[in-house]
């Protein structure tokens, strides 16, 4: 009775502590959430950083576009000679023929010359809409830069049409004194289109903490500090903005880490926070922000919580289990000693064949005991085996994945050896080449298998997509051919380019097309088809073939790692999977759906590559 008792107690004992510790996390947990949070929530701004750079630079890049054309316009004989003879309308024609066709060549809103003394003489003509530099009297602070010698910037928006621009300037020297002064305006609205593409938000303020360039309209010409009435006063003399435009937008900002604040701002749909980080243009005086919804940090950092109280419950209950099965085994050995001991003192007064029967009885305990641990061996055993199958199986897969190169690397070797028999050098260059541009796939294959669970690190470019395809259809023809399959190919055009790797984008199309061959085989008339289609700034590369098609419940998951439609043996669901890691790694998608003429469609969607970073990859 008193060990039942001492007994009791100990296991009581057990839950206080267990539950003390069960509490003490608890609060732990909920104590370190507003530090998780904003560790969530740098992270965040972080992450942005590369969006951020690539805005600030875009900007920058416009801006250092046509810092120095002023000063060229400035040195053309043209405008020298007008501004000599600024009666003349012959040469008047002559600069304003200039301004025009300088405006059409870089894209600019306009190109105006003025004399001495601020009055506008000459500008371009592009579209017939007078601008508010033409009114006399008209001031903008980079004249008097100009006029002392400098190159004038200045930043406005228009108080007739409302488009916001960017001003250089230049002086016309002449016998070593200012005659004129020549500008060029452009316009930044066209920077407000893609800074909408994105999910975080962007703003581009001045000096003064105005915003005027955001993806948010409803945030333009608003200041995020309450303006003096000296700096109205200022905006107000310089034209820059129409003052009754400008309103203060309510927000409240605490700063995180030099550049990272935290910002919450008042709008239409209420109040909203974010994670601004900022980048200056110095140049000209710009901020550039991007702001990040907290949301999903701030979920993140709950999440994160909530599962170090689940874990800790988790815990809790495991040791409270265990706890549980220890009590019930030392109450099951308790009770074996009680009537082994009664057992013991019968045994002494009875018969020996009682003694016997007690030595058989302790003969059946070993035996129990020993099965026992032949059990646990076993299943020990079994667990190691089923890692071993597993290690297979990848093993398998990789195999799989160097199967198609290993076989064409041979090929070319035998071709290379044939070609150097009969003395053919150029033919066995060539395929050498071919040998080493598999070895280098090969390499790349086991390199992207191997980071299977990251982000690429290889920086895309432009690629030329029928060289692509034509390496595609070169490497697979041979199974093709063999399979008795009607291939169709129609081949893009020579010059579309595509953003993405080659080595890459030539794996995904050989892992669909290996699909689309698993799925013809059973076919009696089997067809594949290799075709692209352009749809706006995109190109679709579709895969079709008529097999069986892709059972509706699995559609959803055939990208899925490990997921696979396949028989036990013949693949581990990786080839897909891997395939949307490097379409999104691009900036692509990777889809698939039936068709209704029968069969599968896979359809890899890429961005067109702009001319110019074409022209700056060929360099």
């Amino acid at each position: 009775m008193r060990i039942r008792i001492k007994e009791i107690l100990k296991h009581q004992r057990f839950l206080v502590v267990t539950m003390f510790f069960l509490v003490l996390i608890v609060l732990v947990a909920i104590a370190s959430n507003p530090f998780v949070k904003r560790y969530f929530l740098l992270q965040t701004a972080q992450g942005q950083s590369g969006t951020l750079e690539l805005a600030t630079e875009g900007l920058r890049l416009t801006l250092d576009r046509y810092a120095r054309i002023p000063a060229l316009i400035a040195a053309r004989p043209e405008i020298s000679s007008f501004l000599s003879n600024t009666t003349s309308e012959t040469l008047k024609e002559q600069a304003e023929s200039l301004l025009s066709e300088t405006a059409n060549a870089l894209g600019a809103d306009g190109v105006y010359l003025e004399d001495a003394t601020g009055k506008l003489l000459a500008k371009s003509n592009l579209s017939g809409v007078r601008s508010e530099v033409e009114n006399e009297g008209y001031y903008r602070p980079y004249f008097d830069r100009v006029i002392a010698g400098g190159i004038g910037q200045y930043f406005a928006m228009s108080t007739q049409n409302g488009q916001r621009g960017y001003f250089y300037a230049a002086p016309v020297r002449s016998a070593g004194r200012i005659k004129g002064v020549v500008a060029v305006r452009f316009i930044v609205n066209q920077f407000e289109a893609s800074l909408r593409e994105g999910n975080s938000e962007v703003i581009v303020r001045d000096s003064n903490d105005i915003v005027f360039i955001s993806s948010r309209n409803e945030w333009n010409l608003k200041s995020l500090t309450r303006l003096s009435q000296q700096k109205r006063d200022i905006i107000a003399s310089a034209a820059q903005y129409p003052l009754n435009l400008l309103e203060y937008l309510p927000n409240e900002q605490s700063e995180f880490q030099s550049n990272i604040s935290l910002i919450k701002i008042e709008t239409s749909d209420g109040p909203l926070q974010y994670i601004a980080t900022t980048m200056l243009i110095a140049r000209a005086g710009w901020r550039v922000t991007i702001l990040t919804p907290t949301r999903p940090a701030t979920v993140l950092a709950v999440l994160t919580a909530g599962s170090i109280i689940i874990s800790a419950l988790l815990v809790a209950a495991i040791a409270l289990l265990i706890r549980q099965r220890q009590v019930r085994l030392s109450e099951k050995l308790a009770a074996e000693n009680r009537a082994k001991i009664q057992l013991e003192q019968k045994v002494t007064e009875r018969t020996s064949e009682l003694n016997h029967s007690n030595t058989l009885l302790i003969a059946e305990v070993e035996e129990r005991k020993n099965a026992e641990l032949r059990l646990r061996k076993t299943q020990t055993e079994l667990i190691q085996a089923g890692k071993l199958a597993a290690l297979g199986q990848m093993s398998a897969a990789i195999s799989h994945e160097f199967n198609q190169p290993l076989a064409a690397t041979k090929a070319y070797a035998e071709n290379a050896g044939l070609y150097l028999e009969r003395d053919r050098k150029d033919k066995a260059t060539e395929n050498i080449t071919h040998i080493v541009s598999m070895v280098d796939r090969m390499s790349s294959i086991a390199k992207y298998l191997r980071n299977f669970a990251r982000m690429p690190q290889d920086r895309t470019k432009p690629i030329l997509l029928s060289q692509v395809l034509n390496s595609v259809c070169e490497l697979m023809r041979p199974q093709i051919t063999a399979a008795g399959i009607n291939f169709k190919f129609e081949r893009p055009d020579d010059a579309l380019f595509v953003t993405g790797g080659d080595v890459r984008l030539q794996q995904v199309i050989v892992n669909l097309l290996r699909n689309s061959l698993d799925a013809v085989e059973n076919v009696d008339q089997p067809a594949i088809t290799l075709r692209t289609q352009i749809q706006d700034e995109k190109v679709d590369i579709l895969v079709q073939d008529n097999g069986s098609g892709i059972p509706d419940e699995t559609l959803n998951q055939i990208f899925d790692p490990f997921f696979s439609t396949k028989q036990a043996g013949q693949g581990m669901g990786l080839g897909l999977s891997i395939s949307y890691n490097i379409i999104k790694d691009f900036g692509g998608e990777i889809s698939a759906t039936n068709s209704s003429d029968g069969g599968a469609v896979f359809k890899v969607t890429l961005m067109i590559a702009k001319q110019e970073d074409v022209n700056e990859a060929a360099q």
